[in-house]
């Protein structure tokens, strides 16, 4: 053993279980991941340390909290903003279940009798439900060939801060103490703001358009296209990429109500909320 080695190493933590990225390593920039020659990424358990992070809410807002959290736990990503939103799930599932266990809590209030249904849910289920949508295939308008992309986390996260800003605003600004003419001002300016964000989302969707022989692949470029294609074009584009989306999302729970006097099936939403799907394992 090396005269400076820690002779405690040994009782550090240890991989909990192997995971293969939806993506398959693809759409990670170069120096961002390293995929082990078996194609499977170890995911540890997360430090008292990373469980610190999960609970400051300033670093779960910017997004770090998931960064420090995601490179620490799975140590072959090596810069977690550049992380595709189809791995995103992958990660977040692994990680809970390499610190927690696979089966975590669930609560879920039936539409029928409003009874709070509680029931464990077996998160290896929830990692072999997602699917990866095609990002070979392309959409042809013409003589444009259009190439597909996922947004990575940095984009994602961006989107999400504005989102929730301009809803923080909408929702103060009717109680607001200002004239009138000042909260339409503002109204405006937060439409607008929502606008942009949604036609650099799409844009930030597009990895190439081959138009003839020009192959343009520039952001700023596609983006300034996003913004003047006629209404036609832009709604095949949107559509096409809603449609990847809902392919790439978690599938509802169906549950069956445990109300005696129910027993009803319905339906509910899982969504992986990183501000407290981890929290709930506390």
């Amino acid at each position: 053993m090396s005269e400076n080695a820690n002779p405690l190493k040994r009782f550090f933590r240890q991989p909990a279980i192997y995971i293969k990225l939806p993506s398959g390593g693809q759409h990670w920039p170069p120096g961002s991941l390293e995929i082990p020659q078996n194609g499977e990424l170890p995911v540890y358990p997360m430090t008292a340390l990373d469980e610190v992070t999960y609970r400051t809410s300033d670093a779960l807002f910017n997004g770090s909290a998931v960064i420090n959290v995601v490179q620490s736990c799975v140590p072959a990503i090596k810069n977690a903003w550049h992380m595709p939103s189809i791995d995103l799930d992958t990660v977040l599932v692994a990680i809970r279940i390499a610190s927690y266990g696979h089966e975590m809590q669930f609560d879920s209030d039936c539409p029928h009798c409003q009874h709070e249904n509680t029931f464990g849910l077996d998160l290896r289920k929830v990692l072999d439900s997602i699917v990866t949508p095609d990002y070979t295939s392309t959409v042809q308008i013409g003589d444009l060939e259009l190439y597909f992309r996922p947004l990575d986390y940095e984009q994602i996260n961006r989107n999400a801060m504005i989102q929730f800003e301009d809803q923080k605003l909408l929702q103060m600004l009717p109680q607001a103490d200002i004239a009138e003419e000042e909260k339409i001002k503002r109204l405006t300016e937060a439409f607008l703001k929502l606008t942009e964000m949604t036609m650099s989302a799409l844009a930030g969707s597009i990895g190439m358009i081959r138009a003839g022989t020009d192959i343009v692949t520039d952001l700023a470029h596609i983006e300034e296209f996003v913004k003047n294609c006629d209404r036609e074009i832009f709604e095949k584009i949107r559509d096409h990429i809603v449609r990847q989306k809902e392919l790439s999302e978690l599938k509802p729970l169906k549950i069956r109500c445990q109300n005696p006097e129910c027993q009803k099936e319905y339906e509910t939403p899982f969504t992986l909320d990183v501000s407290n799907f981890f929290a709930s394992a506390s």
